[in-house]
């Protein structure tokens, strides 16, 4: 198997993202002819028949051997309306043209490990739909978005969203198929930055812990709500493509004769948990701090709602406040409120995900991987048990701020003289707070003073305790 081997494939992109020219440096390198193997094709996933000419209908009915179907919204408060045109009603169109492809061996869809979510132990099956989804779509055409969006919580139930609900609808809906088509299913948990290829830590957006990474690192994030024992899931961007690669070319040409599932996921093979993720993100920005911080990086984890609250409160509204009032003071227009309540939603909608743990089924990966030659698992890796997640973490933060940021490592020494001047700047401000504090509250009153001094006192009764303790010992 070679990667040149697929002669063409459908690529239906879900939106336009400015690619950066270092990702296709290597390929460049090796073979720089390769923008002739691309056919750009004009679709549409809201349309009839994807919005697709008839001269690209018959090029494609006559060409495609493999598809790759990885269009879909990946947004989690998706109207529900939209998410099943996008990520089931476009599914049903793209297997419809499917069937007419006259050179077609194989079908691979890319699902989410989530799609089931509300399962504790999830196998490479395809469970049965919470409902009928040609049904769903019927029922939802005449109504209103009003009344669909008033509805929704009850429809999608113990599902956490749209994306994970129409998801699952949309492995129904290749699951109906499969008896015509040779069908795979991949399910990536959280796609986070490449692993390897085409280098080390490369990512271009802010989805997924990306930007919470980012937000860690300039110092607004400052509290999340998850549990430090509960594994993030998170699989590399690049894993997942030579996965996909992998399980197109044993489908074509192999032919199963039902659609096999790919659990493609690290928290059963190579787990790694949150609170280590909190632990090496902190590390790794204090040793390569990202440009003009708000605040040091200092982010901790806490699975208590209340504790939660209240650093948002101390840590991120007090301090929001304060800094849009001196932005108004200084004639400038306030952000930092409306920075926050972007982030709070952004990690609200992630709190399901990093609040417990799934038990993930791997027997189709481990199966496809034995597969494999050994120079095609070399090309096509996708072994999780080789991460080493310390490395790949500092890997990750380091792109974000590179490719995300588009930051210049060579002003490191000027981010870490900034980090310097906010960690004075906050020894300042707590000096004054705790003397305001003395002049205002304790000077003045006999009582806050007697507390004051038994505070004190019982502090140093304890450290004389412990420094005759140690004398005795020694």
């Amino acid at each position: 198997m070679t990667r040149c081997s697929l002669a063409l494939s459908l690529a239906v992109a879900a939106a336009n993202q400015t690619v950066m020219e270092e990702l296709f440096d290597r390929l460049r390198e090796e073979n720089p002819d390769f923008q002739k193997k691309i056919i750009p094709v004009s679709s549409e996933l809201t349309q009839p028949g994807l919005a697709l000419s008839d001269e690209d209908v018959q090029t494609l009915t006559q060409s495609v051997h493999i598809i790759f179907h990885c269009a879909a919204t990946i947004r989690f408060d998706e109207p529900l309306k939209h998410a099943l045109q996008l990520n089931v009603i476009a599914t049903q169109q793209l297997l419809s043209l499917a069937q007419q492809m006259q050179q077609l061996h194989a079908f691979i869809h890319i699902s989410t490990a989530y799609a089931n979510c509300n399962r504790r132990h999830i196998d490479e099956v395809i469970y049965p739909p919470p409902v009928e989804p040609g049904k769903l779509i019927h029922s939802l055409e005449w109504m209103d978005d009003a009344i669909v969006r008033d509805i929704t919580p009850r429809l999608i139930g113990d599902w956490p969203n749209t994306y994970t609900y129409t998801k699952a609808l949309a492995e129904c809906v290749v699951q109906q198929e499969s008896a015509k088509l040779n069908v795979g299913i991949i399910r990536p948990s959280i796609v986070g930055a490449s692993w390897q290829e085409p280098f080390p830590g490369w990512i271009d957006n802010f989805n997924g812990p990306s930007g919470v990474f980012i937000a860690a690192g300039k110092g607004i994030l400052r509290t999340m709500r998850a549990s430090n024992d509960a594994v993030a899931d998170l699989i590399p961007v690049d894993v997942v493509i030579n996965l996909t690669l992998a399980a197109g070319w044993y489908t074509a040409v192999h032919r199963p004769k039902s659609a096999l599932v790919y659990n493609c996921t690290t928290g059963g093979i190579n787990p790694f948990h949150w609170g280590e993720i909190e632990h090496h993100v902190m590390s790794t920005f204090k040793r390569n701090p990202l440009e003009q911080a708000f605040r040091r990086p200092n982010a901790n984890i806490t699975s208590n709602y209340l504790i939660n609250q209240y650093w948002i409160l101390v840590s991120h509204k007090f301090p929001a406040l304060l800094y849009d009032l001196f932005l108004r003071l200084s004639g400038q227009k306030p952000q930092m409120m409306r920075i926050f309540n972007r982030l709070h939603k952004a990690i609200g909608l992630l709190e399901y995900f990093s609040s417990q743990d799934w038990e993930w089924n791997s027997d189709n990966m481990n199966m496809l991987m034995n597969q494999l030659s050994t120079e095609d698992r070399k090309m096509f890796n996708f072994d999780v048990r080789q991460l080493n997640w310390p490395e790949y973490i500092e890997n990750y933060c380091i792109g974000t701020k590179k490719y995300v940021l588009n930051e210049d490592m060579a002003d490191i020494p000027a981010a870490r003289q900034h980090l310097r001047k906010l960690r004075n700047i906050r020894y300042t401000f707590n000096t004054v707070l705790l003397v305001f504090i003395w002049r205002v509250f304790i000077a003045r009153s006999q009582m806050a003073r007697n507390i004051w001094y038994f505070v004190v006192s019982l502090c140093f009764k304890f450290l004389s305790y412990f420094r005759a303790s140690s004398t005795l010992t020694n």
